[in-house]
């Protein structure tokens, strides 16, 4: 407690005794016991370390990523002088002694910097070599931005980092051999679709098992040189991903024995064979004996929900990134993968949810369930209907595992994927409470706009609960969330969503978006997915170059989202040819107040009038013409309201922290 007392002083420059500046009392500080000055001199060092975290973020990250030819908007809220720690956009902070900050903390100035999640938020600049200084953080998600330069050496050199996504950039350069010093606690590595070239260096330190990296995907780069043949050293690996890069060669039989060819697929000189070499099984084909070994067991699941309830023989739970198969556990019918955030549902649970029908699709039912365990939280199941679903069951398991592996705020997570032994398939995905679709938010009857023209103007709800999207600020806010979301899926996950429009968005009651559906027609079959694409050409959603699901792509994502944007804008349905009226609005020289919805403020005309052009910049008929939606981020970004006025009804403290993780189970 003295030495607490005196450092507190002390760090200040005073003697805490007399209140005299140490400097000017020599004296004082040479009759100290030896013992008790070095233990105030490491006091005061420790104490300039550990506020040392904001200060570094401020002068050497912040400059860095932002870049120096614009200010980010993400980056603003970064401000010491203006805004709590806590509420720094895509951080998380912690004391000292690991404990997660509160925004009421005493002392910032001791606050640990422990991740760093910012994907699509329009980060132009470069990674700096600083983010390998900080003592404490674990996690850096930087996917889906417009980061470039090459990836510092001492970022591998950082002392607690355990997970690095910087997937969907513009780095270069060659991989840092020190990447691999994280390999003693790193779980995954993601460097997907960036420029990085050259050969992938082997370890060079004493690590060369790298027992704890569950996750390697240096997809889509330039790497070349041979199939870097070290990695079946790494006996933590659980996925690999080398493909769409120059390696020369066949993979190495060590490798290529674990992982299935699609992870080496797209190399040079790289012969697609899906059959394992001979006398080798992948790990799945020895799951697959012992599954079949152990199938006497049958038990009874009953479930309330349809009529889907069926007898089985075995169960394999598989995490995304794959488990041991020792570890894989097999009870109840059919088979349950369990992706990340849903390690906790078991099949019992979800066969035996009770609920209620809430929606109704052409390939699906939409439940709102219960989980009957202990924690009774609330779930949403999507049962797809019979004839709708590829049949193929290892067709069926690829594409969940591809659409579970997506992970972002503004996504509505898949948890899990059942396939039972009868062909019934069930999508687990989180409930999100007090959320309704954009679709109901827009438009809950018509009333007459003009009536010589013909058309009719949406009518915005008028209760407490619905009229949250009566300002431009709000609708912005559902817009900016929507375009993250989409930036993320095609630069981070590398596919196009497939079905944008209102009905797939659910807004929450603090205004955040999340995108629904994306990439289901992987699972469909090419009738149930063309019925998607005639719903959405109904609507009015239909890229005019798109001509079957199959084709489904990027841009067309871009297309659909100018025509969610227009409708968020002007009020209208998206099925009266929105683009069109704003050509002939054009034309006729219409003012923009009465092109726009009644909602929208004069004195919002300037970002009102950027967004119009960039909605129809996204409607643009050549797809060449049309931004891509990591552009779209940024220019909204740029165009973003002003926080001073609307700061007190768009957003909470905890809502404004880009960083929030998607709940595991989300109670009702």
């Amino acid at each position: 407690m003295q030495c607490n007392a005196s450092y507190g002083s002390a760090g200040r420059g005073r003697d805490p005794r007399t209140s005299t500046p140490l400097h000017s009392t020599p004296q004082m500080l040479r009759r100290l016991p030896p013992c008790l000055l070095l233990f105030l001199l490491l006091c005061l060092e420790l104490e300039e370390l550990r506020a040392s975290d904001a200060e570094l973020l401020l002068s050497k990250v912040k400059p860095a990523l932002q870049g120096w030819k614009h200010a980010n908007a993400e980056l603003a809220t970064w401000n010491a002088s203006a805004t709590p720690l806590c509420l720094w956009r895509g951080l998380r902070w912690s004391t000292p002694d690991g404990r997660p900050l509160r925004c009421d903390a005493g002392n910032l100035s001791l606050a640990l910097l422990v991740s760093i999640r910012l994907p699509a938020a329009g980060l132009a600049g470069t990674l700096p070599p600083e983010l390998g200084a900080f003592s404490a953080l674990a996690s850096v998600y930087l996917a889906a931005n417009q980061l470039s330069g090459a990836i510092p050496l001492e970022l591998g050199n950082a002392p607690a980092l355990s997970a690095l996504d910087l997937s969907g950039n513009r780095l270069s350069g060659p991989l840092p051999a020190s990447i691999w010093n994280l390999c003693d606690r790193a779980t995954e590595l993601r460097l997907h679709g960036n420029a990085l070239a050259g050969p992938v260096p082997a370890p060079a330190g004493p690590n060369a098992t790298c027992d704890g990296l569950h996750v390697l995907d240096l997809a889509a780069n330039r790497f070349s040189g041979s199939f870097p043949s070290f990695l079946a050293a790494f006996r933590g690996l659980r996925r690999l991903d080398l493909s769409r890069n120059n390696f020369s060669g066949q993979p190495p039989e060590a490798l290529s024995s674990r992982f299935p060819p699609e992870a080496f697929q797209g190399n040079a000189y790289y012969t697609w064979n899906s059959s394992p070499p001979a006398g080798h099984l992948s790990s799945r084909g020895v799951a697959g004996l012992v599954i079949g070994a152990m199938a006497a067991a049958v038990v009874l699941a009953s479930v309330s929900i349809g009529r889907w309830a069926r007898r089985g023989r075995s169960t394999e739970m598989e995490m995304l990134d794959g488990d041991d198969d020792a570890a894989q556990q097999r009870q109840g019918s059919g088979r349950l993968l369990v992706f990340e955030g849903g390690e906790h549902l078991t099949p019992e649970e979800v066969l035996n949810a009770t609920g209620q029908v809430v929606a109704k699709a052409t390939y699906c039912t939409v439940y709102k369930a219960k989980l009957m365990g202990t924690s009774g939280a609330s779930i949403e199941l999507r049962l797809l209907r019979e004839g709708c679903c590829k049949p193929d069951a290892a067709s069926c398991a690829a594409a969940a595992r591809r659409i579970g592996r997506a992970r972002h705020r503004n996504l509505v997570p898949l948890r899990a994927f059942y396939h039972g032994r009868r062909g019934e398939k069930l999508l687990v995905y989180d409930h999100v409470p007090r959320a309704r679709a954009l679709s109901d938010l827009l438009l809950l009857q018509l009333q007459p706009h003009k009536e010589e023209e013909g058309h009719a103007r949406m009518a915005w709800p008028t209760t407490s609960s619905s009229s949250v999207l009566t300002t431009w600020p709000r609708r912005h806010k559902v817009a900016l969330g929507v375009a993250r979301a989409l930036a993320y899926l095609h630069a981070a996950q590398g596919e196009a969503h497939g079905n944008v429009r209102a009905s797939t968005v659910l807004v929450d009651d603090m205004l955040v978006p999340r995108l629904a559906e994306h990439a289901l027609d992987r699972l469909l079959l090419p009738a149930a997915a063309e019925a998607l694409l005639a719903a959405a050409k109904a609507d009015g959603y239909k890229a005019p170059e798109l001509h079957s699901m199959a084709k489904c792509s990027a841009r067309t994502d871009v297309y659909a989202f100018g025509i969610l944007l227009l409708e968020l804008l002007m009020g209208r349905k998206p099925s009266e040819d929105l683009p069109s009226l704003v050509k002939a609005a054009v034309l006729e020289e219409t003012p923009l107040e009465e092109l726009l919805d009644a909602g929208m403020r004069p004195d919002e005309e300037g970002p009102l009038l950027l967004a119009l052009k960039l909605a129809m910049g996204c409607c643009a008929p050549v797809p060449a013409a049309r931004p891509t939606m990591t552009e779209v981020v940024r220019q909204l970004e740029d165009t973003r309201p002003s926080p001073t006025r609307t700061r007190s009804a768009m957003y909470s403290p905890t809502e404004s922290r880009s960083d929030a993780a998607t709940p595991t189970t989300i109670a009702a």
